[in-house]
């Protein structure tokens, strides 16, 4: 600090001379006595450190005044009118015009012909009557048969109907008529003349009256009843009569939903002639039965659960059962709709009915043992829900326990040939075989509509058998699978095909003309492939061409019953209005 202080005086001294000598030279101004009082002694006061926070001592003058906002609000004329919102312009699709009637025509190869009308017309303001007609049939002409393969059937159908804001019913009445042929002789075992077969008569004949109704209460815990009477009968004073009512209840209590069905279900009937012989045979049987239930819903989970019992009476052999079932499902969302876990255990007993054969199979021969099925349980699990929203698919594992279960196996052949003999006494008919049998099955399905224009759906079902008194279980195949598409190529175009494939059978032939050859026989799988592609000429009027069995296989169905080859039909639909 010394040495900053001398220069500073050394400056202010050298500063003072160049005064001076300017001075001087601009004019003299005489002379000036200074008196030095106190030499000029320089000093450095102490450093300090600011604080970080300091203290403030006027806190109290430092407070923030409160500062109130108000908001004065005045009305402003303006001349703004905002203009009207307008929908953006959408082209309206054309709305579908839908008729109540309609009417299809069909011809082609085999002489095959199809026909259908349904016509519907309201009555009052809240009846309607309808009725329906469809006509199938075909003059036959499979190659290498010695019997006639015609066939035809026509069936009339009436319903009136009625609905208000309490109850709705429906009355129904009908009637059936079928042709079919025995045709499914074998000839490689008689090896007559053409002559021979010319004299047997193969023709079945089945007639299928009913009426019924059923009646639907919308708010109240009656829910619905269902009455029905069939009659049933054949060329061959085969008949039988069913009558069947079923009363609906349903209610809830405490916030579970409870239904209680019954069931009261008579068959009966009787066959002029037995097989090979001369033997009458009735039957009869009258089951009741009850089934109640209720529904559980806790978070994710859906539970129904409830039982069926059944007191059955056998007619004609005095004989009653009483049985119980179990009726119990759940299902459990695992992932939303995505992925639905469901299982269950059910069982019923089930009534059969020469109907009911003959639908299956119309080769039946007119003298069965006609008895119901007790299905004692069938376990069940599997998932299903959605791959994508367009995707949706279904998995099954079940296993089936059932008595009593009917089965289709070819009838033996006579000892002689005999001209008295029925048309379906030659080894070319089926009857009804009854055994125990546990039934495990896998069953997948997925369908898809890609878009509105596209659908497919694929199945397939693997089924293994285990039988108590039969070799095997007769005429059912452990595979089959099933695929379907339809396309709307155009407006105007639209196509579709299935496709199906069946697995091996097995039946018996029992050959009482040659001892010792009787014996078990497997049917070969068969393929089928089916398509249809058709023709919107306008809201109206449309036509169509089919083709079936377009692999062209003479395929057995049942055994010595080939099926026509390659079939092709044309037809148009007619819809309208009176």
């Amino acid at each position: 600090m010394k040495f900053e202080t001398k220069y500073t005086v050394a400056f202010i001294l050298i500063v003072a001379s160049l005064q001076t000598a300017f001075a001087q030279r601009e004019e003299n101004i005489g002379t000036e006595v200074v008196n030095v009082v106190k030499p000029y002694t320089p000093s450095i006061s102490d450093a300090f450190k600011v604080k970080e926070t300091p203290n403030m001592e006027d806190d109290e003058n430092m407070q923030k005044e409160p500062i109130r906002y108000n908001i004065f609000s005045f009305p402003v004329a303006s001349t703004f009118a905002p203009a009207k919102g307008r929908a953006a312009g959408v082209d309206p699709s054309e709305r579908e015009i839908l008729y109540k009637n309609y009417l299809t025509l069909a011809i082609g190869n085999y002489a095959n012909a199809n026909a259908e009308l349904f016509v519907v017309e309201e009555v009052g303001d809240n009846g309607y009557v309808g009725g329906s007609f469809r006509h199938l049939s075909s003059q036959g002409g499979i190659n290498d048969l010695a019997l006639e393969d015609k066939f035809m059937t026509n069936a009339l159908d009436l319903t009136y109907g009625n609905k208000n804001e309490t109850l709705s019913f429906t009355t129904d009445a009908g009637y059936q008529h079928q042709i079919y042929n025995w045709y499914g002789i074998d000839v490689s075992h008689f090896g007559l003349n053409h002559a021979f077969y010319d004299g047997i008569d193969s023709q079945q004949t089945y007639h299928n009256a009913y009426v019924g109704s059923k009646l639907a209460f919308h708010d109240s815990f009656f829910k619905e009843a269902t009455i029905k009477y069939n009659r049933f009968w054949d060329a061959y004073d085969s008949q039988e009569n069913r009558f069947y009512f079923k009363p609906q209840f349903d209610f809830s209590i405490a916030d579970t939903k409870i239904k209680l069905d019954f069931i009261a279900d008579y068959v009966g009937g009787s066959f002029e002639r037995s097989y090979l012989g001369t033997l009458d045979a009735k039957y009869g049987y009258a089951n009741f039965g009850v089934h109640p239930s209720f529904n559980l819903v806790r978070d994710d989970w859906s539970i129904n659960l409830g039982a069926a019992a059944f007191y059955s009476t056998d007619i004609e052999n005095s004989d009653s059962r009483f049985m119980i079932y179990p009726q119990v499902n759940a299902s459990l969302n695992v992932v939303g709709d995505l992925m639905i876990f469901y299982t269950g255990v059910e069982g019923t007993l089930q009534q059969n009915s020469y109907r009911d054969f003959t639908n299956e199979n119309p080769f039946m021969s007119p003298f069965l043992m006609v008895a119901p099925t007790d299905r004692q349980f069938d376990l069940f699990a599997g998932l299903k829900g959605k791959l994508a929203n367009s995707v949706a698919y279904n998995v099954r594992g079940s296993y089936l326990v059932e008595k009593d279960r009917a089965l289709f196996r070819h009838n033996p052949y006579p000892n002689t040939l005999n001209p008295i003999y029925a048309g379906y006494e030659y080894g070319n008919s089926f009857g009804i075989v009854y055994d125990s049998m546990n039934t495990l099955s896998f069953f997948g399905e997925l369908k898809a509509d890609f878009s509105k224009t596209v659908a497919f759906g694929v199945n397939a079902t693997f089924a293994t058998y285990s039988t108590d008194d039969q070799a095997e279980a007769w005429n059912l195949p452990e595979l089959k699978i099933g695929s379907t598409l339809d396309v709307n190529i155009t407006k105007k175009w639209y196509a579709g095909a299935n496709v199906f494939f069946v697995g091996e059978r097995k039946d018996y032939l029992d050959l009482a003309l040659i001892a010792g050859n009787s014996r078990v026989i497997t049917l070969d799988s068969y393929f089928d492939a089916n398509a249809h592609v058709g023709y919107q000429h306008n809201d109206r009027l449309s036509g169509f061409l089919k083709f079936n069995n377009i692999a062209n296989q003479s395929y057995e169905r049942w055994v010595h019953y080939p099926v026509q080859a390659f079939q092709v039909m044309l037809g148009a639909n007619y819809k309208f209005d009176f």
